[in-house]
C-alpha cells in the first residue's frame, strides 16, 4: 500500500480527501526530504553545524515563496564561543482577527551521538521495520520538519491566516537556551505573540499494540536548577587516615538527600492530568492517580505515585545527584569532594527555597551548596479553550474520541524561557509513539513512519483551525 493510502486509512483527515493523491504524495515527499537532509547535519554541541542547518531551512522557505524580509537568520555564539544560530520566519496574515501572532517553536540542535555506538549511522535517516531511525528523528528535527513543511504547504495552497504565524527555530535548547532567551528579549519584535505552540513536547500515546490511547498537551514545566555540593578538608597522607574525609562526608550528605522527599504540590494542570490520565490506567497506579486528583492530601496515593519514575516529578520537586568528582591523588586523603545535584523544581517554588532545604537536609554546616548558572523559573500556562479545542479537533480527526490530557513535564524545553517571558506556551508535537519507543538522547532514536505522516496532517489541521478564528 502507498503511504498516501496508509495515511487516508489511519489518519482519516478530511483535508487530505480534498486534495489529489499526487498533491499529497508530493507534499509528503518534500517533507521527507527536509527530514532526511536535516538529520545529516550533526547539530550537537562542539560540531558547529547549527548555522548550516538554519541556512538550509531558510533556503527552503525562500524557495517556497516567503519574502527575504520575513526570513531572519540570526547568528549567535554560546558561552564556549561556539557558533550557533536561530531562524525566525513570519507567515503574514490579513490581520482580520485583530489578534497578535501565534508563535511556533522547535529546536535545531541535538544531543550528540557516537556513530560507533549505534546500530545504524545516527546522521543518516534510515527507514526500517516501520520506523525512521536517526539522531533528532524525535528530538527535535521532527518538530522543525513538521513546522517547515506545514508552512510550505499552506503557502502553496494560498492560505491566508487571519493573524501572523511566526516560526522560531532555536539553536541551543539542549545546552544553554541562550538563543531562546534572546529571541523573546533582544529580538522580541520578531517573536512577540499572544501564545506559542511548542513542537518539542506533548504528543500521543500508543499502547503496546500501537493503538492510540491518549494525547498530551504540555502546559507547564518545572524549574531546571543544578547545584554543586562541595566538602573541603585539609587532606594528608593516605597511610594516615583520619575521621575527616571529604569523600565520606559527601557520601553521607548524598544519602540524606536520597532519603528526603520534598513536599507534595499540585496545580490545576497536574490535577487535571491525573484525573484524565488515571481513567485510562488500570491497577494500583491508575487508582492512585484518580485518588490524587480528587484529593492531593491523600498521602497513600502520593506515596504510590512517588514510586513511579514517570509520575513522581508531577507531584513534587525532585533532586538527584548526577556527577561526582573528588580527590587529587590515589595516595592522598581528599582535600575536596564535589557532587552535582540536578533539581526539577515545582512551579511556584523558588530556587533559593530548595537550596535552603538541601542545606538543612544534609546537616553539615561545612558543606557548601552553590547554584550553577541562572535558573529560569518554571511557570504554568492557563488552559486556553481555543488551543484545547483546536488540538482536540486535529487529534480526533485521526483518532476519534481519545482523551486530551494537559500535563506538566519534569524536563525542560524552550517553553521554559517563553513562559518566563510572558508568552503562554503549549507543547503539542503531533507525534504518536509507544513509551517503549522513546529513545530521545539515547541509542537508536526513532519514530514510527506512520506517525510521521499523521503528524503532517495534524499540523496542517491545527494551524488552519487556529489561524482562521
Amino acid at each position: 500500500m502507498s503511504r498516501i493510502g496508509l495515511l487516508l486509512l489511519t489518519v482519516g483527515v478530511a483535508a487530505a480527501q480534498d486534495r489529489s493523491t499526487d498533491y499529497i504524495e508530493q507534499y509528503q515527499k518534500r517533507a521527507l526530504e527536509i527530514y532526511r537532509t536535516s538529520i545529516t547535519y550533526r547539530t550537537a554541541a562542539s560540531h558547529g553545524q547549527v548555522p548550516a542547518l538554519a541556512s538550509y531551512l531558510a533556503d527552503q522557505f525562500r524557495a517556497g515563496g516567503f519574502a527575504d524580509e520575513d526570513i531572519h537568520l540570526l547568528p549567535f555564539a554560546t558561552s564556549e564561543s561556539e557558533e550557533t544560530a536561530a531562524l525566525v520566519v513570519r507567515y503574514r496574515g490579513d490581520g482580520s482577527s485583530g489578534e497578535k501572532p501565534i508563535l511556533l517553536v522547535a529546536h535545531m540542535d541535538v544531543v550528540d551521538a557516537l556513530p560507533e555506538d549505534w546500530e545504524r549511522d545516527p546522521f543518516t535517516l534510515v527507514e526500517e521495520d516501520g520506523y525512521f531511525f536517526g539522531r533528532g528523528t524525535l528530538d527535535d528535527k521532527f518538530g522543525t520538519t513538521m513546522l517547515t513543511s506545514t508552512f510550505l504547504r499552506l503557502k502553496s495552497e494560498g492560505f491566508k491566516p487571519t493573524r501572523d504565524l511566526i516560526i522560531a527555530f532555536t539553536g541551543d535548547e539542549e545546552t544553554e537556551q541562550a538563543t531562546t532567551r534572546s529571541l523573546v528579549t533582544t529580538f522580541r519584535d520578531l517573536t512577540d505573540s499572544e501564545f506559542a505552540l511548542n513542537a518539542d513536547a506533548g504528543g500521543g500515546v500508543l499502547d503496546d499494540s500501537a493503538n492510540a490511547v491518549s494525547y498530551l498537551i504540555q502546559a507547564a514545566e518545572k524549574t531546571y536548577a543544578t547545584f554543586e555540593l562541595t566538602i573541603r578538608n585539609p587532606g594528608g597522607h593516605s597511610s594516615l587516615p583520619r575521621a575527616e574525609n571529604a569523600i565520606y562526608e559527601l557520601a553521607q550528605a548524598l544519602l540524606k538527600i536520597q532519603a528526603f522527599r520534598f513536599p507534595v504540590r499540585w496545580n490545576e494542570i497536574t490535577r487535571r492530568y491525573f484525573e484524565v490520565a488515571g481513567k485510562a490506567r488500570i491497577g494500583e497506579l491508575g487508582e492512585a492517580m484518580r485518588r490524587f486528583a480528587a484529593n492531593p492530601d491523600d498521602q497513600e496515593a502520593a506515596n504510590i505515585l512517588h514510586g513511579c519514575p514517570a509520575q513522581v516529578g508531577i507531584t513534587r520537586t525532585t533532586c538527584v545527584p548526577t556527577m561526582l568528582r573528588g580527590g587529587h591523588a590515589e595516595n592522598a586523603l581528599p582535600q575536596s569532594a564535589t557532587a552535582t545535584v540536578n533539581c526539577r523544581i515545582f512551579p511556584g517554588v523558588e530556587v533559593s527555597e530548595v537550596q535552603a532545604i538541601l542545606q538543612r537536609v544534609v546537616e553539615n554546616d561545612q558543606l557548601q551548596i552553590e547554584v550553577l548558572g541562572d535558573p529560569v523559573p518554571g511557570l504554568a500556562s492557563p488552559l486556553r479553550q481555543d488551543v484545547l479545542a483546536a488540538v482536540t479537533a486535529a487529534v480526533h480527526a485521526g483518532h476519534p474520541g481519545i482523551p486530551i490530557v494537559p500535563y506538566m513535564s519534569s524536563y525542560a524545553t524552550d517553553g521554559l524561557a517563553l513562559r518566563a517571558a510572558g508568552i503562554p506556551t503549549y507543547g503539542t508535537m503531533g507525534l504518536f509513539i509507544r513509551e517503549d519507543d522513546e529513545f530521545a538522547h539515547g541509542l537508536n532514536e526513532r519514530v514510527p513512519v506512520r506517525s510521521f505522516y499523521g503528524a503532517l496532517e495534524f499540523w496542517h489541521l491545527l494551524l488552519t483551525e487556529l489561524a482562521t478564528q
